[in-house]
């Protein structure tokens, strides 16, 4: 491994505000969109904790616990949970915000990234310093999702 980051070094931020385009057939905003933005903000963390280009080896959760509507504003936040060799978990989550700031979350999704190499091979990852014990939670949950996996 190529020394250790923290949780706090890669995280990531998107926003957005719904428009019609991002809407389904009944007016909510469509799970595939959502799924593309989530990619993009794991795909962000992944990059900024490895330093290298990245790709989606799998999506592990993906919940939706509430919709969205036409001019709403989502908050996805990233970050990592648990690294192995050479891949990564992160989770993010998605909120929507009210005009008075106040949060909901209505998605939660955990997705493994592999780090690669200029030829597209994977390559050994960063460690994770967890500084909390949040991250020390998420850090174990990720074990077990990864243990999982890797009984499939």
């Amino acid at each position: 491994m190529r020394g250790c980051k923290r949780v706090s070094d890669s995280r990531a931020e998107q926003v957005q505000v719904l428009t019609q385009a991002a809407l389904n057939g009944y007016g909510r905003l469509f799970g595939g969109q959502l799924m593309q933005w989530i990619d993009v903000v794991g795909a962000v963390v992944a990059r900024r904790h490895s330093g290298c280009n990245v790709t989606t080896a799998c999506v592990d959760r993906l919940v939706f616990d509430g919709a969205a509507y036409a001019n709403d504003a989502l908050v996805l936040k990233g970050y990592i949970t648990h690294v192995g060799t050479t891949s990564m978990e992160v989770c993010v989550k998605t909120y929507l915000e009210s005009l008075s700031g106040e949060r909901r979350l209505i998605n939660t999704a955990y997705l493994v990234m592999v780090a690669l190499d200029e030829a597209e091979k994977p390559v050994p990852v960063p460690g994770l310093i967890l500084e909390t014990p949040e991250e020390q939670a998420e850090w174990e949950a990720g074990a077990a999702r990864r243990a999982a996996r890797n009984k499939s």
